[in-house]
């Protein structure tokens, strides 16, 4: 606890804000790219502490959210089937499908657990051979080493009733595609983290010169953030767009070597859709040449299904930054996080979930999106 305290001193972060406000001369717009930096923002009411000219952008930074509803859909038919043991994390069980959800599935006699490491998935179909097992693999950079060290270590076993069901995105193709876009409003980045920790920083370079966006690798606490923010704004007003990384603490420009090297032998670039967002060319992993007999998709004959996306939900919008959670006129009234219609608002790192959760029913101030 002392650790995470001193990156929520309210005297260091009052000093960073009368930095941040003496530095702001004109309105800027920042996205943060990480589902996690979102809630520090909304919890700690870092939005309202800003200069009024700053806007804080939520990005498509949450993996379970852009998680497209085709996956969703495939993951229930595989689910419901009785000789499967379908394993996912906890935030994967209330986001809707097409027609239910897993929880749905559950309800009905499919065998959903909840596990907390892709390795107990592994050591569940060990210990049920007779059973075939799946773990629903999502994430950005930062969950996909796990999943592809369980694969690495099925094939090492020799098991042959273990797959994954992939769905992994990467990060700086999402950041290029929401550049690219003709109402892109981004004019700074605050990077993931826990993504940089992993990949480390060499991919980002590119972006900041190729759009002109500085890109401030950041943290999750308070003092993290406002320092992102400090940061990004100093370029901002100086004309410069470099990267910069304010969270040395965790990231190192190289990544994490060992994780870096399993996933170049476990998976492959591929385009990948984003849900709400569309498809975006190579911004997601599958499974290798070398491992796809571990792909459930191909295991279990589901790679054709397709699904439409609901009219009623505009978290695509909210996942894009151009609509703020509560300008969405179904949010806490037909959309909740008992009834959601999109996953934005059941995650824990979704924008919609922030929203309602620390009663951001409104506009901040005027002005604000």
């Amino acid at each position: 606890m002392r650790y995470l305290e001193e990156f929520r001193d309210p005297e260091l972060a009052e000093r960073l804000l009368k930095e941040i406000h003496t530095v702001t001369t004109r309105p800027w717009a920042l996205m943060e790219v990480c589902g996690g930096q979102t809630h520090s923002i909304i919890r700690h009411g870092i939005d309202q502490l800003l200069p009024e000219s700053i806007e804080l952008i939520h990005g498509p930074g949450c993996p379970v959210c852009v998680t497209p509803l085709e996956i969703i859909d495939k993951a229930l038919e595989i689910a419901g089937r009785p000789d499967v043991i379908f394993c996912s994390f906890g935030d994967m069980l209330r986001v809707p499908g097409s027609r239910a959800d897993l929880f749905g599935v559950k309800s009905a006699g499919g065998d959903i657990r909840v596990v907390y490491s892709p390795l107990d998935a592994v050591t569940l179909a060990v210990e049920n051979p007779d059973r075939q097992v799946v773990f629903f693999g999502i994430g950005f950079e930062t969950t996909a080493p796990a999943n592809a060290m369980a694969v690495h270590q099925a094939r090492r076993l020799g098991l042959r009733n273990f797959s994954l069901l992939v769905s992994h995105v990467l990060v700086p193709p999402a950041m290029a595609a929401i550049m690219e876009s003709p109402s892109c409003r981004v004019q700074a980045f605050l990077a993931a983290g826990h993504v940089c920790s992993v990949m480390g920083t060499d991919e980002y370079p590119p972006l900041a010169e190729r759009y002109r966006v500085p890109i401030v690798v950041t943290g999750f606490e308070p003092l993290d953030i406002l320092e992102g923010i400090r940061r990004a704004v100093i370029q901002l007003e100086a004309g410069r767009h470099v990267v910069d990384n304010a969270y040395p603490r965790a990231v190192q420009a190289e990544g994490n070597a060992a994780a870096r090297a399993m996933l170049s032998a476990v998976f492959e670039v591929t385009d990948r859709a984003w849900r709400g967002i569309g498809t975006i060319p190579r911004s997601g992993w599958r499974l290798s040449p070398e491992y796809q007999e571990f792909d459930a998709e191909l295991r279990f004959d589901v790679g054709g299904l397709r699904a439409d996306e609901s009219t009623a939900c505009r978290s695509g919008e909210v996942l894009q930054g151009l609509l703020k959670p509560h300008e969405c006129a179904a949010f806490g009234a037909e959309c909740t996080p008992r009834h959601p219609l999109g996953a934005t608002m059941v995650s824990s790192e979704g924008a919609c979930a922030a929203y309602y959760l620390y009663r951001r029913l409104e506009p901040a101030r005027a002005g604000a999106r």
